[in-house]
């Protein structure tokens, strides 16, 4: 398939989210706890921007021809690398899926994609979706299952060509061994986080009150950049940790459905 009759299609796909935003937005609220509100206006929106981004570059990918010295010409050929397994967290089910199937798909690669078993719904419906936006049969496949056997499966098949992971250093260490006792299969990873905040005595206590609230609140904290730590001077120390407990009190956690709600139930402790 030419490059831009891909991009065709995976315009098309990006139409078809659009149309069922609601949808999507509550399946991941219904599988991860996700606020529908921020899924129909963050979330899903994101990954159709990502989807058409990467659309728009599927036409647009070029070797190219050197001059070399003596009677000669070099030239590079950029091909698809082929079968590209991808292994999905759950905190954000959507933009992940479409953060790693978008340029592959644009490259010309077919995937395997192993969402997490918490969170599998939307991925399922996106295959869905892919088949009605005329994406042929086995270019993008779902596959849930668990870590340790459909992972793995993905991480040391002989016919995977490249794996995109993200998730914790443990299991990225496990994926790059797995490759390497296989077929050397490239490996892209994500992995882990663990981010402090620092706040000095000059800061406007109220804003970094609510800059540190929505840093470790967000999505439930299920971020790998949350402000999992906060270290504050000792100037405005008191001040901040007193305005703080008051904010965390007027977190609303709730039904991620109710539009009242701050925050749904986490997927992991």
């Amino acid at each position: 398939m030419s490059g831009y009759e891909r991009g065709r299609a995976m315009h098309k796909l990006a139409d078809l989210m659009e149309q069922h935003t609601e949808e999507l937005a509550a399946l991941d609220g219904a599988d991860a706890g996700k606020l529908l509100l921020l899924g129909k206006i963050i979330d899903i929106p994101a990954a159709v921007q990502m989807l058409r981004y990467y659309a728009g570059a599927a036409d647009k990918i070029h070797g190219e021809s050197l001059r070399v010295s003596g009677k000669y010409q070099g030239y590079t050929l950029k091909e698809p690398i082929g079968v590209v397994g991808i292994i999905i967290p759950w905190n954000f089910p959507s933009l992940m899926f479409f953060l790693k199937i978008s340029p592959a798909l644009a490259a010309g690669c077919t995937v395997v994609v192993k969402p997490a078993e918490q969170t599998p719904l939307s991925a399922l419906y996106y295959a869905h979706l892919a088949k009605l936006a005329g994406i042929p049969d086995g270019v993008i496949n779902v596959v849930p299952g668990f870590g340790p056997t459909a992972g793995a499966a993905i991480a040391s098949h002989m016919d995977v060509d490249s794996v995109a992971f993200t998730g914790s250093g443990e299991v990225g260490r496990l994926i790059m061994e797995a490759s390497a006792r296989s077929n050397l299969k490239t490996v892209s990873l994500e992995l882990g986080g663990k981010s402090p905040l620092i706040i000095f005595d000059d800061a406007d206590v109220d804003m970094a009150v609510e800059l540190s609230r929505l840093a470790i609140f967000f999505n439930k904290g299920e971020v790998c950049v949350a402000g999992s730590r906060v270290y504050v001077q000792e100037g405005i120390y008191d001040e901040f940790v007193k305005k703080a407990v008051v904010a965390a009190q007027n977190w609303k956690v709730g039904d991620p459905f109710d539009v009242a709600t701050n925050m749904g139930p986490q997927v992991h402790k």
